[in-house]
């Protein structure tokens, strides 16, 4: 069990890794984007917001699905779209296209976010400790490997679908045969823990009153992630453009903005895990809400 475990842990931080490089190169090649399907700056928004837009209904839909299919086996097939949805995006030639390539990304991702996310706390419940934060680091190092790559497509003047084409040929065979470790959570393990765990004798903590008391605590929590999210897409969505565009940076120095984001993300979640096991998730989220709150003063 332990070696099924170990390689589950390593076939998903792969996962997480891709992803990283993939939506580093879609975000941070936007201007090249927007040059190339001549969207236009009041449309450009429209574009970057139905992305996440679809990924929330895709993440929803995933909810849903896992009821029937796996998580695992979503995420086996979701990743390949959205890596070839990277490829669309590049090698089209018309908004439509663009709009289409766009569009089965976002679904996808949703799909992948949601079903690698299940995966990585189910191994974490089996582990019995926290790792989750080290699947994300494995994000952020791939975040760091792909705007690399696409400082140097942009140095060397590269068309975005010559720049795609290696990694996609790559990371999806890759992605693919890696997905045979994943580990999904036993069926049985958590309706019977919450059974020892949930409620008392009485029946109490059931029910709407426990719904109330559980969107309660879990608000404040909400707000500080949907605080996050805003200040994360932000330096992901409108740095490249932003720098080029208003700053006067040149393409190759437009991916440099995320690259170092990822960099200090990897140095937050490389130690978020043994922050955790030290000093509890509390106090990591109290102090990861007020670095986030200094950088949002600072900005």
């Amino acid at each position: 069990m332990t070696d099924v475990l170990r390689r589950g842990r390593a076939s998903l931080a792969f996962s997480f890794f891709a992803q990283g490089v993939t939506f580093a190169l879609l975000v941070t090649r936007i201007p090249a984007l927007q040059d190339r399907y001549g969207v236009s700056d009041a449309l450009l928004p429209v574009f970057l917001a139905a992305v996440p837009v679809l990924a929330g209904a895709g993440s929803v839909a995933t909810e849903q699905l896992v009821k029937r299919v796996r998580p695992s086996r979503l995420l086996r097939w979701s990743q390949p779209v959205v890596l070839l949805s990277l490829l669309g995006a590049g090698a089209g030639g018309r908004m439509a296209e663009l709009g289409v390539a766009l569009a089965a990304f976002g679904l996808a991702v949703g799909a992948l976010d949601a079903s690698m996310n299940m995966l990585g706390v189910s191994l974490q419940r089996a582990y019995g400790r926290s790792i989750v934060l080290g699947f994300h680091a494995a994000y952020s190092l791939g975040g760091i490997v792909g705007a690399s790559l696409a400082w140097a497509g942009a140095h060397w003047h590269l068309a975005l679908w010559v720049s795609y084409l290696p990694v996609v040929a790559v990371l999806l065979p890759a992605v693919l045969v890696g997905s045979r470790w994943y580990v999904d959570e036993r069926a049985a393990a958590v309706p019977e823990e919450a059974e020892e765990t949930g409620g008392n004798e009485n029946g109490a903590g059931t029910g709407t009153e426990s719904g109330t008391v559980v969107f309660k605590l879990l608000l404040p929590l909400c707000l500080v992630m949907t605080f996050a999210y805003i200040g994360d897409s932000t330096v992901s969505n409108w740095s490249a453009k932003y720098l080029q565009d208003t700053l006067g940076g040149s393409e190759q120095l437009a991916t440099v903005p995320y690259n170092v984001y990822m960099v200090t993300t990897l140095l937050g979640r490389t130690v978020g895990d043994f922050g955790v096991r030290r000093f509890g998730a509390v106090a990591v989220v109290r102090l990861g809400a007020l670095v986030a709150a200094l950088g949002f003063a600072v900005v």
